[in-house]
């Protein structure tokens, strides 16, 4: 299938954001033969800094296979913002269908097109505190078993340390690296065929999260974790500790009025 024109839109937007971008940051690119030439493909992006989306479209633009993101419904019908998202070919999320496969169709039929439609897996930044990819959702997975497409799973590095995650105002100097590095296709061959239950998309969204990490591993020159940092474990064993905190308080403040009793008695 022949690839999409970029279009007036995307154009536009490039005018306005590549020149900051390329003022504010040096690039280090690699990987851009893994980026199919031609047909429908996902990629699978970590995600450390709120500027990181605009600096990996740069260089996914750069490709010649512009990234169509996912962005809420809601978005769309705002505007100029609606009218740029729409012109520059995002992708709609319908959050409030009940069918989950409903809820990502059109992410379905912009890969059925030929389009590159790009996912952060994560769904937020990063909360690992050395900025390793967290445990993914399962959207990007049910999308690529759906259709089949190719999966390249993408690592970047340096937008976080121009713009550290949740940080209000950049660190501008020394002028800072944009590290990207995309990997072969991911191997889901495996998953083809088989019903998809939860268990089977988060198996498949394992191994999407394991092919960016070893992405970014390189990209880094260091190891994972071998348990990638999992938000909702966190807010589990939070909740116990501060449950486990509140009764040793419970019982702190106890223990003295029992005795303080004791002593009246006697």
């Amino acid at each position: 299938m022949p690839r999409r024109r970029i279009g007036f839109w995307y154009r536009f937007a490039a005018v306005l954001c590549k020149p900051p971008l390329v003022v504010l940051i040096k690039r280090d690119w690699r990987g851009m033969e893994n980026i199919p030439a031609e047909g429908g493909f996902i990629t699978a992006v970590n995600h450390n800094s709120h500027i990181d989306p605009f600096a990996y479209a740069h260089f996914q633009y750069n490709t010649g296979r512009v990234p169509r993101f996912l962005a809420k419904s809601g978005l769309f019908r705002k505007g100029f913002v609606g009218a740029a998202m729409r012109g520059t070919g995002q992708i709609p999320v319908y959050r409030e269908s009940t069918d989950a496969l409903s809820a990502f169709r059109a992410a379905i039929d912009a890969v059925e097109r030929g389009e590159c439609v790009a996912f952060y897996p994560e769904g937020t930044l990063t909360r690992d505190p050395n900025g390793w990819p967290m445990t993914g959702k399962t959207g990007a997975a049910r999308v690529a078993l759906q259709t089949r497409c190719p999966v390249i799973p993408v690592a970047q590095w340096g937008a976080n340390e121009l713009l550290p995650p949740y940080a209000k105002k950049p660190n501008v100097l020394p002028r800072k690296t944009h590290h990207v590095l995309a990997g072969p296709p991911v191997d889901l061959s495996g998953f083809y065929g088989k019903e998809m239950t939860p268990d089977l998309l988060k198996e498949a969204t394992e191994v999407i999260m394991a092919a960016v990490t070893r992405q970014l591993e390189i990209i880094r020159g260091a190891k994972a974790p071998a348990t990638p940092y999992d938000p909702r474990r966190e807010r589990i064993e939070q909740r116990r500790r501060s449950r486990s905190q509140s009764q040793t308080r419970s019982q702190a403040q106890t223990r003295p009025r029992a005795g303080q009793e004791e002593g009246r008695s006697t």
